[in-house]
């Protein structure tokens, strides 16, 4: 697999910032989609979107207390028939079924026929989820839970693709769970996934970095993490808050202590899926650029550091979810192409 950037976004900053906000994201009519309200084990929700105009059979999902995740947790065989392929998409921070990466995968999954479904981490549909914790980069116990949740209730084989924090989540759902992740999904991947938490936790908090995507982030989960202290009152101290300039305080203030961890060193360092992926057996491909701004090139995964199973695709170009490509005014369909590619090649 090869990639190209166009000669006119030279550099991970332009080519990440264009693909997002200008580049083409799909052929013809924007992806449609359903949203269903799941309950979660701990009475809280999580919004869930189809794909409605890829004419997938209906989702069915089994009774929530069949599904909750246990040591006991029963394994359900992948269901046999004609049903189409579901393509499960992961956002990353602060994104969801809108952001430009998950309609592109859309489409791209109604290119070849998939059904898809896009499902968002708490308090990333729109609406504020009800319970003190939010979401976070290993959250796998809800990956676990949703995956399990949709393979029940879907006739057809799964696959899935994590972007960014969602696919570090998903990576390191794969190695948790070893070669049981292979009955729930034929392969995976992640794309422009911060691996190495520390490492791109340090490089998002700098320079350039800072001034822009850093804010940029803060923009939101700042002002949502002030409505979750007025639901909760006393979860965390709002000066501390105010005072956050960049994620590591954020999430040593907010995203560690609401999740289990001490702090935010213990956090990520916890919570990345680099030391877990030599554990990955299902099929799985790793795509970043080497040039992506929130990932330094000498933190991505080696060969050595990974299984049999997994793919490193890491071309020099692409930006942090980017890869736009074509004429002017570009588009984003290569990382898609490629990846629902390689996700084909399992089903």
């Amino acid at each position: 697999m090869t990639y190209e950037a166009p000669w006119w976004l030279p550099g991970g900053n332009l080519q990440t910032i264009w693909a997002a906000l200008q580049a083409e994201r799909y052929v013809g009519n924007a992806p449609a989609f359903r949203r269903e309200r799941w309950v979660t084990p701990d009475h809280d929700f999580v919004d869930v979107d189809f794909l409605v105009d890829a004419q997938q059979p209906f989702f069915n999902p089994p009774p929530l207390e069949k599904l909750a995740p246990s040591e006991g947790s029963a394994l359900h065989d992948v269901k046999s028939g004609a049903a189409k392929p579901l393509l499960v998409v992961f956002h990353g921070l602060e994104g969801s079924s809108g952001s430009h990466y998950a309609q592109a995968l859309a489409d791209a999954a109604r290119a070849r026929g998939w059904a898809c479904a896009v499902p968002h981490f708490r308090g990333c549909s729109g609406e504020l989820n009800q319970a003190p914790r939010a979401y976070h980069s290993g959250d796998f116990q809800e990956i676990d839970w949703i995956l399990r949740r949709l393979h029940s209730g879907h006739a057809g084989p799964l696959v899935a693709v994590g972007i960014s924090l969602g696919g570090n989540a998903l990576m390191r759902w794969a190695g948790e769970l070893g070669a049981s992740a292979a009955q729930y999904v034929r392969a995976l991947a992640s794309v422009c996934s911060p691996l190495d938490l520390a490492a791109s936790g340090w490089a998002i908090g700098r320079g350039f970095n800072r001034l822009v995507y850093t804010r940029m982030f803060l923009s939101s989960m700042v002002p949502k993490a002030l409505q979750k202290l007025d639901q909760h009152p006393g979860l965390f101290s709002r000066s501390d808050l105010l005072a956050a300039r960049d994620l590591y305080a954020f999430d040593n203030i907010v995203t560690a202590p609401l999740h289990g961890f001490k702090d935010t060193d213990d956090y990520w360092k916890r919570a990345s899926a680099k030391p877990h992926m030599g554990r990955i057996v299902v099929p799985a491909l790793a795509l970043n650029a080497i040039n992506d701004p929130f990932i330094p090139a000498w933190s991505l995964p080696q060969p050595a550091d990974v299984g049999d199973s997994v793919t490193l695709w890491q071309p020099a170009q692409g930006g942090h979810a980017g890869f736009p490509s074509g004429r002017f005014p570009a588009n984003v369909r290569v990382m898609p192409e490629a990846v629902t590619a390689f996700l084909d090649t399992h089903l």
